[in-house]
């Protein structure tokens, strides 16, 4: 009998891998291919809060300094090469991507039909209401409706056609048309998504099949558990399946942890040759922001990279170790800091509120130098005219 064994990745290739497929390993210079950056990614966190830049902008900005803020929205809304759905947030994804998410529609859909905080949702009637206006008047946004909430004090509490309009966008009834001041605008969804794709059947098998080929292509190598987070449209018995199933395309692996120890993971079958076409990372400094794909899995991070993190916004003042908003810094393959920086756009200032590199490294002059490159190119990035440090 003879027994294969598992490749070895050491964590420093580990490390560059993971960069590499999430696009942070190169040079973020050059022509643009905005799509091009998302595809690779497979999807780009939506978010709300602008302390510096909002998420979206300021990942896919980490990815190529010509990037600009409207440059997401023309992809969105002009040319429709984009959409926006739930992977586990809202999140921008390739239009082409659309025939393997067609089960997405159907899972958000069953878990809302017995969500309790969905509670008040109009029923089917009153929600083919609210479609019919749109059909006529066009994509309109939830303040176009005036029905109010139940029980205003309530956290989360949303007003009835609100329920009504998001259970339709997750049910991919209705989709995102634009956005104005990031208000979502509503549309048919047949009005959205090509028709091309629409009536592309893809069996659910398939589906699952792409979902796990893509969510393992983009990170390299994975654990099962990692897999399913990836694009969360699939479940953790479903990927096992998908795993006895498709031993052929795949390759077991061990990984060294930053903390010396190995543990089994899977790759894809072409795991060599992608280790060997490796290349050094990029000299430059990251801000990486907080929602940035590559440390959105604390505990990947924390195993690779021995960088413990999570995002202290929700957390009280009192409590926070760090900060409100605090940004990993990124030097090749290693976390080496935090910084905690603020635009503000009326003082036309990026402020620079705290700074703490990581424990054991000694910053050097040339560190701190390109930290200061860095930041003037995000004082650039977000149009304001200096960088200003509080002591």
């Amino acid at each position: 009998m003879n027994l294969v064994i598992p490749l070895k990745i050491q964590n420093k290739m580990a490390r560059k891998l993971w960069l590499e497929s999430q696009g942070l390993c190169l040079s973020p210079t050059g022509s643009l291919d905005l799509l091009g950056i998302i595809k690779k990614l497979g999807f780009v966190q939506l978010d709300s809060i602008q302390v510096v830049s909002r998420a979206h902008h300021h990942i896919l900005w980490s990815r190529n300094k010509n990037y600009r803020e409207p440059m997401l929205d023309n992809l969105l809304s002009n040319e429709r090469s984009i959409f926006e759905h739930f992977t586990h947030d809202a999140s921008v994804i390739p239009m082409e991507f659309l025939p393997f998410w067609k089960r997405q529609f159907h899972r958000k859909k069953e878990k809302l039909d017995h969500a309790k905080w969905f509670k008040g949702l109009p029923d089917k009637h009153e929600r083919e209401v609210i479609k019919n206006r749109i059909d006529r008047d066009g994509p309109l946004s939830t303040h176009a409706f005036d029905t109010k909430v139940d029980s205003p004090g309530k956290m989360w509490s949303r007003p009835p056609h609100k329920l009504a309009l998001d259970y339709m966008w997750y049910a991919g009834e209705l989709a995102t048309s634009h956005r104005i001041n990031f208000n979502k605008y509503y549309d048919l969804a047949e009005r959205i998504f090509p028709k091309t794709l629409r009536d592309l059947d893809v069996s659910d098998k398939d589906q699952i099949n792409w979902l796990c080929n893509a969510a393992l292509d983009r990170m390299g190598l994975g654990l099962p558990s990692e897999l399913q987070q990836y694009w969360d449209a699939v479940s953790v018995k479903e990927v096992n399946a998908w795993l006895i199933g498709t031993q052929a395309n795949i390759q077991e692996v061990e990984v060294e942890t930053s903390e010396g120890q190995w543990i089994k993971a899977v790759a894809p079958i072409n795991i060599e040759d992608r280790l060997a076409a490796l290349k050094q990372p990029t000299s430059r400094l990251h801000i990486i922001n907080p929602f940035d794909p590559v440390i959105r899995n604390r505990k990947r991070l924390k195993r690779l990279f021995g960088f413990d993190y999570r995002v202290e916004m929700f957390v009280p003042a009192t409590k926070r170790i760090w900060g409100y908003y605090v940004f990993p810094i990124l030097e090749g393959h290693q976390f080496i800091g935090r910084i905690e920086i603020k635009g503000d756009r009326k003082k036309s200032v990026l402020k620079v509120i705290n700074f703490w590199p990581e424990n054991g490294i000694s910053w050097s002059e040339n560190q701190y130098k390109k930290l200061s490159l860095e930041l003037e190119r995000m004082q650039r990035f977000i149009g304001v005219d200096k960088v200003k440090w509080h002591n």
